[in-house]
């Protein structure tokens, strides 16, 4: 049993438990290229935020790891068999919920743990924020935290040389044969302000991509995967910290 993992815990070691954080992981469900797993979103958001707590923990930090919520907003992938989407309107009562519960009950301090860049909480943190002025609420994306540049050789953007090798690190039993790996080849935007990021669309994935990954996977290893998992628990472990010791009345210099 691991203390900070709630899904894990029991009534009689939380009884009298008192928790600075509540860390609450949210992935998705969706196809990632041909080789790894739907839930590949779900198994990093798991591993990572569950490592960087157990660092955290073992320097005094009160930190509880709520269970994922293991469906993300897919309204791009709506022709892909079983990616499941949810609405942001939905993301949103599921939110509200889970925080009225954590104000009520004395924990203040909130990090939503992001695995799914198709997710995006920051207008609902907005608005939640003002409901519950008492709260502080964040979001993090695990995967733009990090220079990818200093652990791959190839970074993508799905299903990529940098997630294919954190699941041969964390489940390789879930991943496919090299052979059978997609070659994660992107169409870019006939457009040029899209291809260059300052304009914004939603991308129909099954129009950009033959296998459902955006990304050369092919240079992927589970070396690699095991160096950049360490290395990003710790970075996060330094946050949940941070967020622990930190004064919600007083945190600008």
């Amino acid at each position: 049993m691991r203390p900070y993992i709630l899904a894990e815990t029991n009534w009689k070691a939380l009884k009298n438990s008192k928790f600075e954080l509540a860390v609450l992981p949210w992935g998705a469900t969706e196809a990632h290229n041909y080789h790894l797993p739907y839930a590949t979103d779900n198994y990093e958001a798991d591993f990572i935020a569950a490592d960087s707590a157990k660092i955290a923990w073992s320097k005094g930090a009160k930190v509880i790891v709520l269970p994922t919520i293991p469906f993300g907003v897919n309204t791009g992938q709506t022709d892909i068999l079983l990616d499941i989407n949810l609405n942001p309107s939905t993301q949103f009562a599921i939110l509200s919920d889970i925080i009225e519960v954590l104000n009520r009950q004395g924990i203040y301090k909130l990090l939503i743990f992001n695995s799914h860049g198709g997710n995006d909480f920051k207008a609902m943190l907005r608005e939640l924020g003002v409901k519950y002025p008492k709260m502080f609420l964040a979001t993090t994306n695990w995967f733009q935290s990090m220079d990818r540049k200093k652990y791959f050789d190839d970074p993508g953007d799905h299903a990529d040389e940098m997630e294919t090798s954190l699941m041969l690190y964390l489940k390789p039993d879930l991943v496919l044969p090299k052979e059978k790996w997609g070659k994660g080849k992107e169409k870019k935007h006939k457009i040029k302000a899209f291809s260059e990021g300052w304009v914004w669309a939603e991308r129909k994935w099954s129009q950009i991509s033959e296998d459902t990954g955006i990304g050369n996977p092919t240079l992927a290893t589970k070396e690699k995967g095991e160096r950049f998992f360490k290395a990003l628990s710790e970075k996060m472990a330094s946050l949940y910290i941070e967020i622990c010791n930190a004064d919600i009345e007083n945190l600008y210099k």
